[in-house]
Order: structure tokens, then sequence, then C-alpha cells
């Protein structure tokens, strides 16, 4: 495949209208997105889970210091890469619509052909207003219009308690009309759910890989047309260092045996979770 920007953008957009899904590994460094590139994925994404905590900073917590190493990362995959990549933002790292817009040129200009922004408020304080998150999109169209925007829907991201599909698909609607190419909605593993999201969305929607509740070839059948996998992988590794280096100390032999809760059962992986990351990197209660 020809790597140039222009190609690899068009590319993007049209791996979310192939006849199967599109899989997105999320890498979390430069060695990681390569070697998922060269496992021949047709895209990788990045994670900002991953990015910001191998870096020393919490997720979600719109840090300047996490935007900087997000867009250190994308320039330094600029080139490297045989598949194109999209790069998570965040909810744009705090910035008002022309920080948001400044932030989707450089990575226009650094390569990329997507990019992830997220509704959701810093250190999980709600949801953005949709009129403000609105004016955030398109201001990342106007700047970026060749990026295919992927606006993420936070109404059932981390809460036990997600209002009616209703709200997210109001606002699904206004997202789009502001110049989103696609639907982001993570936290929904249903398949009725799913199926609702998929009927009342004019757009490709985008699943969050949920182990042991997701197969891609039912999410496929229920018409998604991205699934992702988040920080799940960064989460897998970091467990996997874990259980090396305790087999080393212990003598022990390392087993490949499924963990709990969303490690992955059915798929013989260990993850920690989200939470446990985010008490790793700041030292205290996330």
């Amino acid at each position: 495949m020809s790597t140039s920007p222009e190609y690899a953008t068009f590319h993007f957009h049209a791996l979310h209208h192939a006849d199967q899904p599109l899989l997105l590994p999320n890498a979390w460094d430069v060695i990681s997105a390569v070697a998922l590139a060269g496992a021949g994925y047709a895209a990788v994404g990045t994670t900002s889970l991953g990015v910001a905590a191998a870096h020393g900073y919490p997720d979600g917590r719109a840090l300047a210091e996490a935007r900087d190493a997000t867009l250190a990362l994308a320039l330094r995959l600029n080139g490297r890469l045989s598949c194109p990549y999209t790069v998570d933002v965040e909810g744009g790292f705090g910035g008002d619509a022309g920080q948001v817009g400044d932030l989707a040129a450089e990575l226009a200009e650094a390569g990329a052909a997507g990019l992830n922004l997220e509704d959701g408020l810093p250190g999980g304080e709600g949801l953005q207003d949709p009129v403000r998150q609105a004016e955030l999109l398109s201001a990342v169209k106007e700047r970026a219009p060749g990026l295919f925007l992927n606006a993420r829907i936070d109404t059932h991201w981390l809460t036990d308690s997600p209002p009616p599909l209703s709200v997210t698909l109001a606002r699904a609607e206004r997202y789009l009309a502001a110049g989103a190419d696609g639907i982001f909605v993570p936290g929904v593993v249903a398949d009725e759910e799913v199926s609702a999201l998929v009927a009342g969305i004019p757009a490709p929607l985008n699943i969050l890989f949920a182990p042991g509740r997701h197969t891609v070839s039912r999410l496929a059948d229920l018409g998604v047309r991205r699934i992702s996998t988040g920080s799940l992988l960064f989460r897998t590794a970091l467990q996997a260092t874990l259980t090396a280096a305790d087999a080393i100390r212990t003598g022990r032999r390392p087993t490949d045996a499924a963990g709990a809760g969303e490690g992955g059962e059915a798929l013989g992986y260990e993850a920690l979770g989200y939470e446990e990351v985010q008490r790793l990197v700041v030292g205290e209660e996330a």
C-alpha cells in the first residue's frame, strides 16, 4: 500500500465501509504500533490510557503533558507504518475549540489518518455539554477535513447506570451534523443495544471489544463497522510483564490460564483493570 498521507487517509475512511468491520488494535508506543502493523492489521490506533500511563501520567485528566506525549508519538509514527494510524486525544486535553482544532491540524501534518475525540469530562466528572462538544468537532473538521473524525460518546462508559439509548442517539445526531465521520460508544455490550445503535446511527458505529462478551464475527453480524481494543492490549502486556517477573522470582512456570473479569477468559489472557493502571500511575485512589 502507498504510504502517502493522502492515500492513507482515503484508505482509512474506506476501511469503515468495507465488507468486514475494521478491527483496530490500539498501540501505546512506536514499537507496539510497528509490531501490530507488521502483523498485518489494516490500521492501528493509539490508546490514551496506554500513552499517558507509559509516560507516568493518568488518563483522562486533560493534562498538557499527556497531550505532548500523544503528539510526540504521532510524529514518531509518521512514515514508520505500512498502514494508516488514528490518534486518541481524550476530550481534546481541555482545550477550547481553537486549541482542539490546532491539535487536529498538527496530527494531520504528522501523518495521522484519523482522530478519536470523547465527550466525557476530565476525571470522569460526567459528560460534556453536547453543544460545546459539537463546537469542538466542527473545529476539528474545519482545520483537518481529511481526518476520519470518530466522535466518542461516553454515556455508557465507566457507569453502572447509563441513560436511555435515546440520549446516546441524540448526541450522535448532533455530532454527525457537526462533521463527525463515525460514532464510538464504548461500554455497550448487549446485542440488542448494539443493534439499536446500528439502526439509529447513519454512520459507521465503533464498539469497544469486551472480552468474554463480544466476538468479532458477532459484532460484524450486528452491523458494527469498527471494533477497537482500547487499552486492553496495553493492560494485557502489563499483566504479562508482572506474570513473567513473578515466575522468575518464584521459580514457577508462567501459565496462559485466563484471568477473571476484564482479562478475557475465552481468549486465554489476563489484563490489569483500567482503574488499577490509573492507581499505579497516580499512586492514590484514581
